[in-house]
């Protein structure tokens, strides 16, 4: 299940950043981009890279925490180790 929930988050993420980086670059030259007044020194294509990966990091945070929040309190809850084998703070106890 963990790498199914991890594709739910990478490649939706992966997506967005593809349409991202079209929409800003189509209006924007990277050429043309200054940090603190610094025109940057690099080629475009390191620009379009770095700028990519930056949109992918913030989208798969965006989907991470729509996961967490998606989750099922028994989800979160539950003990992943066997119930025979459970330390005490684990164990289910009954009203």
């Amino acid at each position: 299940m963990g790498s199914q929930r991890w594709m739910w988050i990478a490649w939706p993420a992966f997506l967005m950043a593809g349409i991202l980086e079209m929409l800003v670059f189509a209006l924007v030259d990277p050429q043309d981009l200054h940090w603190f007044g610094h025109p940057l020194a690099m080629s475009r294509e390191a620009i379009y890279t770095i700028v990519f990966f930056v949109f992918w990091i913030v989208n798969m945070a965006s989907s991470a925490l729509t996961t967490l929040l998606a989750m099922s309190p028994f989800e979160l809850n539950r003990c992943p180790v066997p119930a025979s084998d459970r330390p005490d703070d684990c164990r289910k106890t009954t009203c």
